[in-house]
């Protein structure tokens, strides 16, 4: 049995859109309001000490949402990492991005690669944003890169997790799912093998700091056996 401090916190922000509709408001209205959450909870794990924070931002599903929505949180992912860059610079937060960015229109491409490598020198927080990101995905991707240079000795879980999209990044401790859902929606499934999963039925936007002490705490107090009993 093992208490471990929390080093990886992940979250699937989910309930923007009907955030939006209990109020009578556009969708994008509740993506808006979903940025408002992401930079209090990105401030808050800063200040927690939370060394990794990863967000699922869109997934590679999402493209199969409306066409205007889908144009709508492709504006506020540029609007988003041009306004904020400046900010998460003084505050020393590292951004790193992990899908298949490549599937991406070009201009976001050049923004992800300019905010990376703007804050890649920083130590401190790393902020993770899963952006067109699968779970499935990213193993196919792995496996694909293994097939196509095959490692000698043959395929271990060291020398597929080499291949995944951020490999040096730790497996998640926690992971957060907000608005009442029930499961994992293709994320980080290799990684969340072993993690603790949270859920609650407030919407995104309505996620505050207590809100995300009280997961912690639920977490801290919990024993993570890992196969032992």
């Amino acid at each position: 049995m093992e208490k471990k401090k929390l080093e990886h916190l992940a979250i699937v922000m989910d309930g923007n859109g009907r955030w939006a509709k209990s109020k009578g408001l556009p969708r994008v209205m509740g993506h808006h309001a979903g940025v408002k959450a992401v930079e209090r909870v990105v401030r808050a794990a800063k200040e927690l000490g939370i060394p990794y924070i990863s967000l699922y931002a869109f997934s590679t599903e999402n493209w199969n949402r409306p066409k205007g929505e889908v144009m709508g949180l492709m504006g506020l992912f540029r609007y988003y990492l041009r306004s904020k860059l400046a900010e998460l610079c003084r505050e020393e937060v590292r951004m790193r991005f992990a899908g298949d960015l490549a599937a991406l229109p070009p201009d976001i491409r050049e923004i992800l690669r300019e905010a990376e490598e703007k804050t890649k020198d920083y130590s401190g927080t790393q902020f993770i944003t899963c952006i067109n990101y699968g779970g499935r995905r990213e193993l196919l991707d792995a496996i694909n890169r293994l097939l196509a240079s095959p490692p000698e000795g043959g395929v271990t879980e060291e020398t597929l997790r080499r291949e995944l999209y951020l490999p040096d990044v730790p497996d998640p401790d926690l992971i957060i799912r907000t608005s009442g859902e029930l499961r994992l929606s293709n994320f980080w499934l290799w990684q969340s093998a072993y993690s603790e999963y949270y859920f609650t039925n407030k919407y995104w936007p309505d996620f505050y700091k207590e809100d995300l002490e009280e997961a912690i705490k639920d977490y801290c107090e919990r024993e993570r056996r890992y196969g032992k009993a």
